[in-house]
């Protein structure tokens, strides 16, 4: 058969997500600072929360989404649908997997607007340590601030044992994390049978909504037991060591391989 040319469309889904990557990232490193230099010291547990619990129900709502838009043929609007003679569970059959992107995207743009209307500071509570915050700090370094540049900075980060020791735990949690929803709805389809519209339906209603209420309900026993450092690190090691037990479970509970001629089953 001649090659046909193939398609140079993942460009521009690469430079969509590049661009989108470089937006979402301040959000979250400047947006716990904001809290952290202007909420009560308290507060910002619960803050934080509801900052994390918000941008887990993102990936639910997009799981959502996406089961909609992989019910539409991928060419819809285009063409008749009368014409269409495939059904999604045909392995035939491409969903409009570019709609999401679409949505997303416009709703992302009218969501940012009213970051442009955030004060540049706010009024600081009452017995709120200045020397605390992060303005606080840039204003007492003084004229050693003018000497270190970003490589010194992130020298004096990266040797801070404990924000090290977090950030390789926060990797390995995240690695499994994405694991576990790239491949679960993939799993899904081939053992259950299930279309990817429902695969998708499945996981963004039973997976993401008990971590977003894991978070908030985290934030709300800090506040309310007023946790310092050791105290949240020592909850923290309790709560991941569960889960841990709980994740171990899963090597205990799964199915059969499928029988695929030439790979599990011979052909005869």
């Amino acid at each position: 058969c001649e090659k046909e040319p193939s398609s140079y469309m993942w460009i521009y889904i690469l430079l969509g997500n590049m661009l989108r990557g470089i937006g979402e990232t301040p959000i979250t490193p400047l947006g716990i600072s904001y809290l952290d230099d202007f909420a009560k010291e308290e507060n910002v547990p619960v803050y934080v929360a509801c900052l994390h619990t918000i941008a887990m129900l993102g990936p639910m709502f997009g799981f959502l989404l996406g089961s909609l838009c992989a019910k539409l043929y991928v060419d819809i609007g285009f063409v008749d649908p009368g014409s269409i003679t495939i059904t999604p569970q045909d392995s035939r059959w491409v969903g409009a997997w570019w709609l999401g992107f679409v949505i997303g995207g416009a709703t992302s743009f009218l969501s940012a607007i009213p970051f442009c209307f955030l004060p540049k500071s706010l009024k600081k509570p009452k017995g709120a340590n200045n020397d605390k915050t992060s303005c606080g700090l840039l204003e007492n370094m003084g004229a050693t601030r003018k000497k270190l540049n970003f490589c010194t900075s992130l020298k004096k980060v990266l040797s801070n044992r404990m924000y090290f020791t977090f950030l390789c735990c926060s990797l390995l949690q995240f690695s499994s994390f994405i694991g576990f929803l790239t491949y679960k709805p993939k799993y899904m389809e081939q053992q259950y049978g299930q279309s990817t519209s429902k695969s998708n339906f499945l996981i963004g209603m039973t997976s993401l909504p008990p971590v977003g209420i894991g978070i908030f309900l985290g934030g709300i026993i800090m506040k309310k037991y007023k946790m310092g450092i050791i105290g949240a690190t020592k909850f923290s090691f309790t709560m991941s060591f569960l889960a841990y037990c709980i994740s171990f479970l899963h090597f205990f509970v799964g199915c059969e391989n499928y029988a695929v001629a030439g790979m599990t089953v011979s052909y005869e």
